[in-house]
């Protein structure tokens, strides 16, 4: 802040700063909501298909299928063998939970055996959680 902002009255200062806030939140809640699922599905294919399938069958691979994980219990896909981390976290996958989890896996869940260190770009996780929200 600058002099100038300092030397305002209190009650002026506080709604100048409660734009700002406001301003803030509109402008991340913009880009929370502006995913591509087609862009998530390029995401997917280029770091998730190597060890995930898409589909409600196929192939088994490394990991467990993705369909379908929105709203499942972490640790929940029948015939998987998970972590006791993966089993016991508790968790709902939710696209918030994804977003969180596929930041860093590891530190999310500490104990999971998933080698992925994660999507770093918020952008890339977003594309990538919307795309798998749509596995149904």
């Amino acid at each position: 802040m600058n002099t100038d902002t300092l030397k305002m009255r209190p009650r002026r200062l506080a709604m100048a700063l409660s734009f700002a806030a406001a301003v803030a939140i509109v402008a991340s809640a913009g880009s929370a909501h502006a995913s591509d699922p087609a862009a998530g599905k390029t995401q997917f294919q280029r770091q998730c298909a190597t060890c995930h399938i898409d589909t409600a069958e196929g192939a088994r691979r490394l990991g467990p299928t993705m369909f379908g994980i929105v709203g499942r219990k972490t640790g929940a896909v029948e015939g998987f063998r998970y972590t006791e981390a993966n089993r016991n976290a508790g968790w709902v996958w939710t696209p918030e939970k994804l977003d969180e989890y596929l930041k860093n896996p590891r530190a999310s869940i500490p104990g999971t055996n998933m080698a992925f260190a994660g999507v770093r770009s918020d952008k890339d996780r977003a594309d990538l959680v919307s795309y798998l929200a749509t596995l149904k």
